[in-house]
């Protein structure tokens, strides 16, 4: 049952209307309701079948304005890539001892980066790492050589999306307390960099539906035609 803030908030919005982007950027921050700086979020949902490997969208961005979110990373690499992350500011680097804590259930990091030469380590733990999301990947830039742009990346604001099994893409893409021309312009790198993977095999309206919400608000729908045309 929603509950009573819910509905007052719910009353705020039109719901016969489709946003543009920068009405939802600005109207988003009414809706705040909580005592903590709440999360912007994006939900899209795509006209796309996730089972056919060309038809997997998966990448990252970094934000223009970032999220807003601190990030704890944890690097896997060696030698001087080893040292190059460190000085890049990951808060967690090493190795076979990295292994030895992930399993042991001390993951006290949000995002994890490897060099390529620690993939054969990385892998011994991906059971626990990618039930949780966290397991890294070239194509998001957390598989990389240069684990020091990785991780200043991933410091900055960098938001890795995926399709999930029914065609949606749920990413945080700021908080309430952003000014609103920021918040638009995240939600156009965003939808931009989804737009740019669209499968050459994907028939009809390549976004389906849109919405964008905070942590503890109802959500507004946005104008999908104008979401597709965001190069």
């Amino acid at each position: 049952m929603a509950s009573k803030r819910y509905k007052q908030l719910s009353e705020k919005i039109d719901s016969t209307k489709k946003y543009s982007v920068a009405e939802s950027a600005t109207f988003i921050k009414e809706l705040t309701s909580a005592k903590f700086d709440e999360t912007v979020e994006i939900a899209i949902n795509l006209n796309v079948d996730p089972r056919h490997a060309d038809q997997m969208i998966r990448g990252a961005i970094v934000l223009p304005h970032g999220t807003g979110k601190t990030v704890r990373v944890a690097v896997f690499a060696k030698g001087a890539k080893a040292d190059e992350a460190r000085a890049a500011g990951a808060d967690i680097v090493g190795t076979d001892d990295l292994v030895e804590q992930i399993q042991e259930g001390n993951i006290n990091f949000d995002i994890v980066v490897a060099a390529p030469d620690c993939m054969g380590l990385v892998g011994k733990i991906g059971r626990i790492l990618g039930p949780k999301g966290m397991m890294p990947n070239p194509k998001t830039g957390t598989v990389t050589p240069d684990v020091a742009t990785a991780v200043k990346n991933v410091k900055g604001g960098q938001v890795a999306f995926r399709v999930d099994k029914k065609g949606n893409i749920h990413a945080g893409i700021g908080k309430a307390s952003f000014d609103a021309d920021k918040i638009e312009e995240n939600i156009r790198s965003l939808v931009s960099a989804i737009n740019k993977q669209k499968p050459a095999s994907a028939k009809g309206r390549y976004i389906k539906n849109a919405a964008l919400s905070l942590t503890m608000s109802p959500a507004i729908k946005f104008d999908t035609s104008e979401l597709m045309d965001i190069k």
